[in-house]
């Protein structure tokens, strides 16, 4: 760890989000390169969703793989640094100690979870990335500076959409590879696979799809109609209209596309990157060097801090993937693993990110 990122900022107590802008220039840099250009991205790629279905599940697999390795590890293991970055008076040993006390205690019972009752704890995963994946959207949103979610009910309700697209809507049009997903990750734990198979089964019964897909269309709906008053009371419709064009492109990708893919991609150039530019935005450093038109510094220095706890993620997926009781021996099984692992460490890195969205005021708007 670098003198640089061990610095605290207790002399500058972190702002709220619509705020924070270093020297003018860092929100709108980060909100360009790292929500923006990649929501274009994602828009383009949608032709090539499109016939993914087609695909091997292998392929899926092999995105999610290389996804993880690029970037999705890695936007959560600058957690240690988030207390020393964002509250004053938070030294460098305190913020490590903390961070790690939560990623030892809530990580090791979500592992435990899964062992003791697999369903339940693959159902609860799918609960807890909703809300963590809605909760990056709607921060994101926030350092965008759009102003037609001004109440925390209306940002509550864009997480709802935010947060399903990615978890529920792949429900609604793939649910067989859906389906074969929790197999592998309860698979895991069921050295039975007919036991795993039948376990699972009411999570993809015609009901629950339905009532998912009822609940995700109703939620957009309103989010969509609610937004378009605050529009026509006075809101930018810019933001508002971005905001549509980017539920529009995550709908049609996660209904077309498949769903290992479809995550796979979705993690690394979406969610993941929305939350790297919002760390950017808490360091000062990163904030100034992006402010200037230096992303590569920027980039380059989250990288640097992150590298060590992003080798020690994947430690934790080979820490799973030799002590579940079913063995890895496939592509399937490697898959299983790592969503385990990512489990275990997703819970306590909403935790830290809870506390950063109530240091920053995302939901006391």
């Amino acid at each position: 760890m670098t003198e640089a990122a061990t610095r605290s900022d207790a002399s500058e107590p972190t702002t709220p989000l619509d705020s924070v802008d270093r020297d003018g220039h860092a929100r709108s840099n980060v909100d360009r390169w790292f929500a923006l250009y990649p929501a274009i991205a994602l828009a383009a790629l949608l032709p090539l969703g499109a016939v993914t279905p087609l695909f091997p599940v292998e392929v899926g697999v092999a995105t999610f793989a290389l996804g993880t390795l690029v970037i999705g590890m890695a936007h959560g293991a600058v957690d240690h640094l988030v207390p020393l970055r964002a509250a004053s008076a938070v030294s460098l040993r305190r913020s490590v100690a903390l961070v790690s006390v939560v990623y030892a205690i809530l990580g090791g019972a979500v592992i435990v979870a899964f062992f003791l009752a697999p369903v339940a704890a693959f159902v609860g995963f799918i609960a807890l990335t909703w809300l963590h994946w809605g909760q990056g959207d709607v921060a994101a949103l926030v350092v965008a500076g759009v102003e037609h979610l001004p109440t925390s009910t209306e940002r509550w309700l864009t997480l709802v959409v935010r947060g399903g697209l990615p978890m529920g809507v792949p429900l609604l049009g793939h649910p067989g590879e859906y389906r074969l997903v929790a197999e592998w990750m309860v698979g895991l734990f069921v050295v039975d696979a007919g036991a795993a198979a039948a376990a699972v089964d009411p999570v993809f019964t015609p009901e629950t799809r339905l009532a998912v897909g009822a609940v995700m269309v109703a939620a957009t709906l309103s989010s969509v109609g609610l937004g378009y008053a605050r529009v026509r009371a006075g809101a930018s419709r810019r933001g508002w209209l971005r905001d549509v064009g980017e539920v529009g492109v995550l709908w049609a990708w996660f209904l077309l596309a498949a769903p290992v893919f479809a995550i796979g991609v979705y993690f690394a150039v979406w969610h993941a990157l929305r939350h790297v530019g919002r760390l950017v935005l808490v360091d000062r450093d990163a904030a100034d060097a992006i402010g200037a038109g230096d992303t590569r510094g920027a980039v380059g220095r989250f990288a640097r801090d992150a590298a060590p706890l992003t080798l020690g993620g994947f430690a934790v997926v080979a820490a799973v993937a030799l002590a579940v009781p079913a063995g890895v021996a496939a592509p399937g099984d490697l898959l299983g693993a790592s969503l385990v692992a990512i489990a275990a460490m997703t819970l306590p890195h909403v935790v830290v990110v809870a506390w950063l969205d109530r240091r920053q005021g995302v939901w006391r708007p």
